[in-house]
């Protein structure tokens, strides 16, 4: 059965110009692009290309652009060089809703020294406290949308007043890039993002490094990207991602939004999570009115729709979600949440069907628990 595909915050099907750009470099720049001959500078010339096109879409210097395998390589990246080039009793504040990659590399390299930022009252990193605490460490991790709320920081705000202090910073975009403007992001010292998340290969991302870092190493080994990161390069996918980012756009909110108003209706007890803040326009994390969040994912799986109750990289372990945690969110109501995400595919009509497959599945879940629901509208 074809699923109708609602979780691309977690992972986004290939677009069409990332898969005809890999099978070009597939078939004709397969040579390693390091080797002495010149077919292989060929090769290395259409990589120097590639870092330029993310560079002008940027808005930044090319050598300040690191292709790498992802933004979980390249976020650990980031505090494994801090570790080694801060001052031995530094420490480093970290919003306690950062992706897994992020929160356990800092763990790693900094133990008791992480800082944990403030949230506001709606989950995204309270802004007005990041100046009091500048005096104490010396760089800040603040991704620029949380991958379960879609939530976004102010990561342009925290990174202008840790610039005025001399402070690091850090931005995981993975969440942002290929869906909201790319432009002020190189404001941060250092950004990570992947391919996959908006319509490029799994296992190919890029980091942007402070200008004139190099004492910056991610891998050891060989020369390669600058000496920043040993391995040899992967041309296809790095090609295909750039073909990917190049046709990506800031998408908008009005199918989401139109699925939440029917949904709302519909079922009066949805609560939506962050409709007071700015949010991803492709995100919402929903509250059913009961039944575990695994049960509503089987029954919508039965009808053709694929969601999810979270980040994809915390799946499989034991706990409640670390975000809705540090959110404050009660456990009884941390086993009801869904979240559906769209992209570069999805259609209006999908999140109109997506509503009445919420629906029909409530009705189906209160049937097999013996009862019936009286609130429910039909769409």
């Amino acid at each position: 059965m074809e699923c109708c595909f609602f979780d691309y915050n977690a992972t986004s099907p290939l677009r069409p110009e990332a898969r005809a750009a890999w099978l070009a470099a597939a078939d004709d720049l397969w040579l390693n692009p390091s080797s002495p001959y010149r077919a292989a500078a060929r090769v290395h010339a259409h990589l120097d290309e590639a870092r330029a096109r993310v560079a002008d879409l940027f808005e930044v210097t090319p050598v300040r652009v690191v292709f790498n395998s992802g933004a979980t390589e390249g976020n650990n990246a980031v505090f494994a060089h801090w570790a080694a080039t801060l001052p031995t009793d530094a420490r480093v504040a970290v919003s306690p809703t950062e992706h897994p990659s992020v929160i356990e590399a800092a763990k790693r390299f900094f133990g008791e020294r992480v800082v944990w930022l403030a949230l506001d009252v709606n989950g995204a990193v309270d802004v007005a406290a990041v100046p009091e605490m500048l005096g104490q460490v010396a760089a800040v991790s603040v991704m620029a949308a949380n991958n379960e709320t879609g939530i976004l920081n102010d990561w342009q705000g925290i990174a202008d007043a840790c610039r005025s202090q001399g402070v690091q910073t850090h931005c995981d975009a993975s969440q942002w890039i290929g869906k909201l403007p790319l432009q002020g992001l190189g404001a941060c010292d250092f950004v990570t993002g992947c391919a996959h998340k908006f319509g490029g290969p799994r296992g190919v991302g890029l980091s942007l490094l402070p200008e004139g870092n190099a004492n910056f190493t991610s891998l050891v080994g060989g020369a390669q990207e600058a000496g920043h990161r040993a391995g040899t390069e992967d041309v296809a996918g790095v090609l295909a991602m750039v073909a990917a980012l190049e046709v990506a756009e800031p998408g908008v909110a009005d199918g989401r939004d139109a699925f939440l108003a029917g949904l709302c209706q519909a079922l009066p007890s949805v609560e939506v999570l962050g409709l007071e803040v700015e949010r991803m326009w492709n995100t919402a994390l929903l509250i059913l009115p009961e039944f575990a969040s695994v049960r509503w994912i089987r029954a919508l799986e039965k009808r053709g729709f694929w969601v999810s109750a979270g980040s994809a990289c915390s799946t499989g372990k034991d706990g409640p979600s670390p975000v809705l945690v540090a959110m404050g969110l009660e456990a009884g109501v941390m086993r009801r949440v869904l979240r559906v995400s769209s992209g570069w595919a999805t259609s209006t009509a999908d999140w109109q069907a997506l509503a009445v497959a919420i629906v029909e599945s409530y009705a189906v879940l209160r049937s097999e628990a013996g009862d019936s629901p009286s609130t429910v509208i039909s769409i």
